[in-house]
């Protein structure tokens, strides 16, 4: 039997490229993914201290995009939180079909 062939597209590097300028680079990846079962005051510290270093970030808002265009669903991205960005999505969502009708529809 022949092997099944994959073939993705090729990366896109200006797409990608905001990473190189993240202020989270270098920081611990455990600051921006709460570990299962983690609550209360435990969770909240760990989030600020994640969101202090997006509020530095030259590419906050790329992040953000991203988070929100591919739906991710863990995670402190561009400063939000899983349950923020939902919010921000769901706001989202309901004004791009506004935008796009025509005046006078």
């Amino acid at each position: 039997m022949p092997a099944l062939m994959v073939h993705l597209p090729s990366p896109i590097a200006e797409f990608w490229d905001w990473h190189l300028s993240a202020a989270c680079r270098d920081a611990d990846p455990a600051v921006f993914f709460h570990p299962d079962n983690e609550r209360g005051e435990l969770r909240a510290r760990r989030a600020r201290a994640a969101k202090q270093i997006c509020q530095r970030c030259p590419v906050r808002t790329a992040c953000l995009n991203y988070a929100l265009d591919a739906y991710e669903r863990h995670g402190i991205w561009g400063g939000y939180t899983e349950g923020e960005r939902r919010t921000l999505r769901r706001m989202r969502d309901v004004e791009r079909p506004l935008a796009s009708t025509p005046p006078g529809e």
